[in-house]
C-alpha cells in the first residue's frame, strides 16, 4: 500500500464488480446487458439493477478506474465488493468457493496497482468460521487491508457466532466495512415497498446502517472487542439524525443493560464507530460532523455509482479525512 502513505485525497467507498468463473452450476450471475432503449442492466440472483453501465466502465476496468480518479481528484482508493454480490444467502459451500476466488481476483488487482488502490475481502457470512478464516488468507496470504460485508445473512451483528470473526480483526489490526445490501438478492425478499422508486437503495440503505450503529451499540460488540474498528457507509445511516433519541433509549427502555446507562455510555461507543462522508448533501455533512466530529470520518464517493458525490473536495478538510483513513486501515504493512 505504498500509495497510500503520501495520498491527499483518499476514497473509502469505492465498490469494484469482478468476475469470477464459477462453472456451469452458478446461478447467481452476473448477467448483463441492455434494453430496448439501449439503457444497460445488471443481475444479480433475483435482482435487476438498470440504468448503471456494467462493461467499460470504472466498476470493473480498471484503467479506466484509475483515469476517473485522476479526472476526480482522488489519489488512492479502498476498493470494495459490490453489495449486489455479498451473497450472504446462498449455500455456505458455494459462498465461501466464491469469496476464495473473488478475493485472489481483488488481490491481483491492487497488487498490480498498490500505488493507487488497496482492497477489502468479501466474506461467506453465512459461516462465521468459514469467514474468519476468510479474513486471515485474505490479510495474511493475499495483503488485502481487511473485509467488507453486508448487514443480514441470518445473524444479528452482535450474536456470539460473529465473536471469532471481530476477534480475529482485532488481532489482524484490520477494519470491517458494513454496508447494506438490497433485499432479496438470495435471501428474504424484504419489505415490498422499497422495491418502488429504488427505495432499496436511496432509503434501505440508510435503514441498515442506522440498525447496524444501534445494534452494535446496543449490543455490547465494540465493548466486547475494545480495539474492533467498524466503518459504515454514507455517514450512518439516520444516526446522526437520530442519536440523541439512541441515547435516550440505550439509557431508558427496560432491555438496556446497565452500563449503557450511565451517562456518557452511549456517546463513548458511539465515537468508536467510523463513517464515510457520501450523504449527498453539503447540508448533511456539516450536520455529521457537529454530531460526530470529524476524527472517525473517512472520504467516501460511491465512485462511478448514480449518486457518487460532485465534487470530492468540498465541505471537508480531506487532508484530514486523508490521514483518518490511514488510521482506520491501520497505517502501512
Amino acid at each position: 500500500m505504498s500509495g497510500l502513505a503520501t495520498a491527499g485525497v483518499i476514497d473509502c467507498h469505492a465498490h469494484v464488480r469482478i468476475e469470477v468463473d464459477m462453472g456451469p452450476s452458478w446461478t447467481h450471475g452476473p448477467e448483463y446487458g441492455t434494453d430496448s432503449d439501449g439503457k444497460p442492466w445488471y443481475r444479480i440472483g433475483n435482482y435487476l439493477l438498470r440504468g448503471v453501465r456494467h462493461t467499460s466502465s470504472p466498476f470493473t476496468d480498471i484503467g479506466l478506474r484509475l483515469k476517473a480518479m485522476d479526472a476526480a481528484g482522488i489519489d488512492f482508493q479502498v476498493l470494495s465488493p459490490s453489495p449486489l454480490t455479498y451473497f450472504h444467502f446462498i449455500q455456505p459451500e458455494q459462498a465461501a468457493a466464491y469469496c476464495k476466488k473473488w478475493n485472489d481476483a481483488l488481490a491481483s488487482i491492487v497488487h498490480e496497482n498498490a500505488d493507487r488502490v488497496t482492497g477489502l475481502a468479501t466474506l461467506p457470512m453465512q459461516d462465521p468460521i468459514a469467514a474468519m478464516l476468510e479474513l486471515e488468507r485474505a490479510v495474511t496470504q493475499l495483503g488485502l487491508a481487511g473485509a467488507a460485508i453486508g448487514t443480514d445473512f441470518g445473524r444479528s451483528l452482535d450474536s456470539a457466532d460473529l465473536n471469532p470473526l471481530y476477534a480475529k480483526a482485532c488481532e489482524l489490526d484490520v477494519p470491517l466495512f458494513i454496508h447494506g445490501g438490497p433485499a432479496g438478492i438470495d435471501g428474504p425478499p424484504g419489505d415490498p415497498n422499497l422495491r418502488r422508486f429504488d427505495l432499496d437503495v436511496v432509503c434501505g440503505f440508510a435503514a441498515q446502517g442506522t440498525i447496524a450503529v444501534a445494534t452494535l451499540i446496543y449490543g455490547g460488540v465494540l465493548k466486547r472487542h475494545p480495539t474492533l474498528r467498524i466503518c459504515i457507509n454514507d455517514g450512518g445511516g439516520a444516526t446522526p439524525f437520530l442519536a440523541g433519541r439512541m441515547k435516550q433509549a440505550g439509557m431508558k427502555r427496560p432491555w438496556a443493560e446497565e452500563w449503557l446507562k450511565e451517562e456518557g455510555a452511549f456517546e463513548t461507543q458511539l465515537a468508536r464507530l467510523w463513517f464515510d462522508t457520501n450523504v449527498g448533501d453539503p447540508r448533511s455533512l456539516a450536520f455529521l460532523m457537529q454530531v460526530m466530529g470529524t476524527d472517525h470520518l473517512v472520504m467516501g464517493t460511491n465512485f462511478a455509482g448514480w449518486d457518487q458525490q460532485g465534487s470530492v473536495k468540498k465541505g471537508a478538510d480531506v487532508a484530514g479525512l486523508a490521514d483518518n483513513a490511514r488510521r482506520l486501515l491501520g497505517g502501512l504493512r
